[in-house]
């Protein structure tokens, strides 16, 4: 009897609701219907609406997962870590910041009239004796070293490696762990640091010949080498210009000028390699060796990071974040923002 015919039935046409039939079509098995799999508490086909939900997302989840626990690689997270990430998200040309050459140049005239920390470490110092192929592995030392390091101290602690000559992938690699971190202390992270040169001193003598890497994604494989310092070391060793060297300085100055903002919005960078890639979009590629020294020892000295010495600053109308002393009856020295250009 037609499904039709059966609705109109004495059995049927007594009950004091109306009944639904549901298609005479039958029922897909579960096993042709899609992302799902059969259980035993599946009935008749009919899979519940919440598992169905359940396993529609597991499926997804496994099909979007690109990489298995086993195939990451794990370690501490720094800012080096952007590497090779944040490029493409800045598709789009930033315009360059109004007065930007007048700045620079402003800021020249304040580096030459005062002496910053930075002026005073030769990095050559001591190198002159080296083969090139040293020279270059203890440019890629040092640029390790600097990392959360001042200066002065990253400079000493390389000299002391120099002194007891373990500037060489070989030397390096038969080194004992502990007498490297004897050297290098007090050097910020001084034991990772001391396990990452053993690590970079024999691939640099496994994959190299006891030399470095001369590209820049062969850097970047380095443990412990970021962009920072793999566009420092391309500099440094082999004299390759492909970035901009952006330290917390660097950063910080950005920022408090302007120079920098996140795609999309109004607001500065969050990290020296946001920095990094924002800055290279407008700034002149002869200006990306020179603006890193350059505003090193500008923040060293004026624009420092806390209490910027804005007074003394002789660009202070370019920048938005400049501060300008006034007195008043109950205070001699007070702070307030100026007025944004």
């Amino acid at each position: 009897m037609s499904l039709s015919l059966l609705k109109h039935t004495p059995f049927f046409s007594s009950f004091p609701f109306p009944i639904r039939f549901i298609s005479s079509q039958p029922m897909p098995k579960a096993s042709n219907i899609p992302l799902l799999q059969k259980s035993g508490s599946e009935v008749d086909g009919i899979v519940p609406k919440k598992r169905v939900r359940k396993r529609r997302v597991e499926m997804i989840a496994k099909e979007v997962k690109t990489e298995s626990p086993d195939e990451k690689f794990l370690r501490h997270p720094e800012i080096e870590d952007f590497a090779k990430k944040s490029d493409h998200i800045y598709s789009q040309s930033i315009q360059s910041p109004s007065n930007w050459e007048r700045v620079i140049e402003g800021i020249r005239r304040m580096r030459s009239s005062e002496h910053a920390p930075v002026d005073s470490i030769d990095p050559d110092e001591g190198m002159n004796s080296l083969q090139p192929k040293e020279r270059r592995f203890a440019e890629l030392v040092g640029s390790l070293l600097s990392s959360q390091t001042k200066g002065h101290v990253t400079h000493e602690a390389t000299q002391r490696l120099l002194e007891n000559g373990l500037l060489s992938a070989e030397t390096m690699d038969k080194a004992d762990e502990a007498t490297i971190k004897s050297l290098i202390y007090p050097v910020g992270f001084y034991t990772r640091k001391a396990r990452q040169l053993k690590q970079v001193a024999k691939i640099c003598l496994s994959k190299y010949d006891g030399d470095i890497p001369s590209t820049l994604d062969d850097l970047l494989l380095l443990p412990g080498v970021g962009p920072k310092i793999a566009h420092l070391v391309m500099i440094m060793a082999w004299n390759k210009v492909e970035g901009i060297c952006v330290d917390t300085h660097v950063h910080r100055v950005s920022n408090r000028l302007g120079w920098v903002l996140r795609p999309g919005t109004k607001q500065g960078t969050r990290s020296p390699e946001e920095t990094r890639v924002s800055l290279q979009q407008w700034l002149p590629k002869e200006e990306w060796v020179s603006i890193n020294l350059l505003l090193v020892g500008f923040g060293q000295t004026i624009c420092t990071p806390l209490r910027p010495r804005c007074a003394k600053c002789t660009v202070s109308e370019f920048c938005p974040s400049a501060f300008t002393e006034i007195s008043s009856p109950a205070s001699t020295s007070r702070i307030r923002p100026k007025k944004k250009v």
